[in-house]
């Protein structure tokens, strides 16, 4: 199938329940996502009069990862939501598992991003601006290097929580999702929850500092869910060694205080980077 001529904007739709619509509407495929590595459709799902655009990322269109062998992507992406639901922060768009047209899959809210948003760029100089953390060098070509930056941004910083509790091996600056209306998602969690430590992220600008207060309380609340419903919930998407790797996960993060520092043991920046 190809890809429409023109996608309309990831638009956020006012339903005032979007998981229902995005479960039990009649889900009708557009076109394809080209750029995705794995099957990406755009679709429509339309329910009593409600109608809003979204992603849907069926089972049988995911290729095989050697150090992901259990369960499935669209799993563990529907399992990054759960997590970010249970944080508060609802920093995940509004993620199902469900039936389509080509079998079971992941269906996800698709998202009008603001394209002024600045929050990843190159800069001259050997440290960041006011307002900018550090993530490392990059080389830019003909023998030069500049300074990656992401902003000191406090949705940001949320976010960065969310992905060392979820073991995100693939935060890349095309997976943040800035609207006009301030907010922040993130999207693509396909490869999360692994036992073995394999967090790449391009938001390393805070490694090695204090969490702040808010994440901390956050952490503790979350800790709470994961011995009740919300780890009832995940033990049905991802593997119970899976849900005991993302308690200890969080058991690190309230022990240590801090953010994580890359381990070295895994590449730190995900390929490539946007």
């Amino acid at each position: 199938m190809s890809a429409p001529e023109r996608i309309p904007p990831r638009s956020v739709t006012p339903d005032p329940n979007p998981a229902e619509l995005l479960a039990h509407g009649e889900l009708t495929v557009r076109g394809r996502i080209r750029e995705a590595s794995n099957a990406a459709l755009f679709c429509t799902v339309a329910l009593d009069g409600r109608q809003a655009s979204c992603v849907y990322k069926p089972v049988a269109g995911e290729r095989p990862l050697w150090d992901f062998p259990d369960g499935t992507l669209a799993g563990r992406e529907v399992a990054a939501y759960e997590v970010s639901e249970a944080t508060g922060w609802q920093l995940v768009p509004p993620t199902v598992l469900r039936e389509g047209p080509y079998g079971e899959g992941m269906c996800q809210l698709w998202i009008d991003v603001h394209p002024e948003a600045e929050l990843l760029a190159l800069v001259d100089g050997e440290e960041p601006e006011p307002g900018w953390k550090a993530v490392g060098f990059a080389e830019v070509g003909e023998g030069r290097t500049a300074l990656l930056v992401h902003a000191d941004d406090a949705r940001l910083r949320r976010l960065a929580v969310l992905d060392a509790v979820i073991n995100n091996a693939d935060r890349k600056g095309g997976h943040l999702l800035p609207t006009a209306g301030g907010r922040l998602y993130g999207i693509d969690h396909g490869v999360t929850f692994n036992v073995d430590n394999k967090l790449r992220t391009l938001l390393w600008g805070w490694a090695g500092e204090p969490l702040p207060e808010e994440a901390v309380g956050v952490l503790k609340t979350l800790r709470d869910a994961l011995d009740g419903p919300l780890g009832t919930r995940l033990a049905t998407l991802i593997t119970t060694a899976e849900v005991d790797a993302t308690r200890a996960r969080v058991d690190a993060l309230l022990t240590s205080g801090r953010h994580p520092e890359p381990s070295g043991d895994w590449p730190a920046i995900p390929w490539p980077p946007v």
